[in-house]
């Protein structure tokens, strides 16, 4: 366990299982004594194939030192396991955070969910889809609701397309490697939007040329038209990853921070 900045960083910590291996995060804890605090999973990118729970550490530090207590899983990535695996890792780690309130010194009904690239694409779906039995993991908290109080995606993915291309998607080839167009509307987090989804922001760079900007746009005219709080920011002529610069990951950060004083924090 060490300290940066105050914000207290438990690694390593087991919160289940997956393809027979325990599955771990790192736990980021705000400073000073905690209690009752708002509590955000956040979920790393890497085109599902790549990448680790230590990406999003600049949140987890920069997040904590404003109150939340964050929670960085890992999930099986697509060469241990195939699709969807990675969803069902992603709702494990929710369920254990809830489950774990007491440890954590969260409240239960606080918990948000964030994610960049593939992790916000996991993030989404998650947020969308709680209580469906085909996205249920083997975390060892059965049972333990995976509904989330708001969601953050940055540069999300949330058309998935098979078969015939579509505008603003990525191939759901990319994720599953074949399958079918139903399996492939099922893991789009855009067609699971309804009135009852948490409330969201999106983040994007318009010159994003691996996931396209129109994916955020699609997310964001579908929850508005459900009546669902959301918030888009683009950042005019940005690339894929662009909050991997300090001056913007800072940036992004308090807009979260805002975002998650909204519908997160007691009022």
């Amino acid at each position: 366990m060490t300290t940066t900045d105050r914000v207290t960083v438990e690694r390593d910590v087991v919160f289940g299982t997956g393809g027979g291996r325990d599955l771990r995060c790192d736990v980021y804890t705000p400073p000073g004594d905690v209690a009752d605090a708002p509590a955000v999973v956040l979920v790393h990118g890497g085109a599902w194939r790549q990448g680790d729970r230590s990406q999003l550490r600049g949140y987890g530090i920069l997040l904590g030192r404003e109150g939340y207590v964050c929670v960085a899983p890992e999930y099986r990535l697509t060469p241990e396991s195939r699709w969807p695996a990675q969803i069902h890792d992603v709702k494990a780690a929710i369920r254990w955070t809830r489950a774990n309130a007491e440890r954590l010194h969260i409240d239960p009904d606080r918990i948000a969910i964030e994610g960049n690239s593939a992790g916000a694409h996991l993030a989404l779906l998650a947020a969308a889809t709680p209580g469906l039995d085909q996205f249920e993991g083997d975390g060892g908290n059965h049972g333990v609701p995976t509904h989330v109080a708001a969601a953050v995606a940055v540069y999300p993915p949330t058309l998935l397309w098979h078969g015939e291309r579509a505008s603003g998607g990525v191939a759901f080839q990319t994720i599953a490697g074949d399958g079918t167009a139903e399996e492939a509307r099922a893991a789009s987090p855009v067609s699971h939007v309804t009135s009852s989804h948490p409330p969201t922001m999106l983040i994007h760079g318009t010159a994003d040329a691996t996931v396209p900007p129109k994916a955020s746009i699609l997310m964001y005219e579908a929850l508005v038209a459900a009546g669902v709080p959301v918030d888009l920011h683009m950042y005019a002529e940005q690339p894929h990853a662009f909050d991997a610069k300090p001056e913007f990951g800072r940036l992004c950060a308090a807009e979260m921070k805002v975002f998650l004083d909204r519908y997160v924090k007691p009022t």
